[in-house]
């Protein structure tokens, strides 16, 4: 009797083993489904556009809905300038607001700190849009980049960078804003992963005679190496799909810039701006057809960040293990 309830209670949880089994992996198939979808729809959507205009609306910049032509070269380079200027600044900006965080900072002063980087973090984008064009374009266009174009715009080499008359609404103002609302997701990652390191490896350091800046760059980096690159990946990730503080502060001109100081656009802020507006077959389709290669450029980063991180847990060496 007693073997004959033990059995049927290994049938009931096997029972329960395989239909737990089927609802997780249905969950998983689910996301693989709806990102599938997603594909599907936007290439159905942007097919008019793509066969209307093939490749050259990858390598064209001219965007004219009064004659139906469509080029998709600027927004695609303001995404990725955009983007790259918020992880150049955002990057050191973050891991030296969570070196001081993790090892400099007072007690006292740790908590506050951190508060304030949460807050950061929680402030919706708009804001940042707001905060950007009222304040920081004025101050910019005013101050900063007439010296830059005066100064360094002269200069053949940078002539691509600071070159032009220079324009408040710019791509790098669009970047410097992007930085700022990026700079909390990319420190509070770099200060979780930075205290996760064993407190044995860093006590050990200093026996030996180490100091906080040997520490934090031959023991501290190297063993939270993944992790930082995961967040730098988080942050360059939320600054290619960034909207709204985008469209406010970057000009929104359909053109190919002539310089970092002049105005642009992006794929999100395009987007924002025309496609409740767009009338025609293939204006709408050029519009998904911008979505599909937002959408790509996101897949690919995301792809690549996975790779980064793939070979840095196959290889120990690189994680400073």
């Amino acid at each position: 009797m007693v073997g004959s309830n033990r059995h049927s209670v290994l049938r009931q949880k096997a029972g329960f083993n395989r239909i737990f089994y089927s609802v997780t992996l249905g969950f998983a198939l689910s996301v693989v489904v709806i990102v599938l979808a997603i594909i599907a729809v936007l290439v159905v959507g942007a097919w008019p556009s793509l066969k209307e205009f093939g490749w050259g609306f990858l390598t064209t910049a001219r965007w004219n809905p009064a004659a139906e032509i469509f080029g998709s070269l600027g927004p695609i380079l303001g995404t990725v300038v955009c983007s790259l200027i918020a992880i150049l600044v955002a990057v050191p900006l973050s891991f030296g607001v969570a070196m001081t965080m993790v090892f400099l900072a007072p007690s006292w002063f740790k908590r506050p700190l951190i508060l304030t980087i949460e807050l950061l973090a929680g402030v919706p984008s708009i804001i940042y849009g707001i905060w950007g064009m009222l304040i920081l374009v004025p101050f910019l266009e005013m101050n900063l980049y007439p010296f830059l174009a005066d100064h360094l715009g002269q200069f053949a080499l940078l002539k691509p960078i600071f070159g032009g008359p220079p324009s408040g609404s710019s791509l790098l103002t669009a970047g410097l804003v992007l930085a700022v609302m990026i700079l909390p997701f990319i420190s509070s990652i770099m200060r979780e992963v930075f205290e996760a390191t064993p407190n044995m490896l860093r006590e050990a350091s200093y026996g030996l005679g180490a100091t906080t800046t040997e520490v934090l760059w031959k023991v501290v980096l190297p063993y939270s190496r993944i992790g930082v690159v995961g967040g730098i990946m988080l942050g360059l990730g939320r600054a290619l799909g960034e909207t709204m503080a985008v469209t406010f502060v970057i000009g929104n001109a359909h053109r190919m810039p002539y310089s970092l100081l002049s105005p642009g656009t992006s794929i999100s802020a395009s987007l924002a701006n025309e496609f409740n507006e767009a009338t025609g077959e293939l204006y709408i389709t050029s519009l998904i057809a911008l979505g599909l290669i937002l959408y790509v450029i996101s897949l690919v980063v995301l792809g690549l960040s996975r790779l980064m991180l793939n070979r840095l847990t196959r290889d120990p060496s690189r994680q400073g293990n």
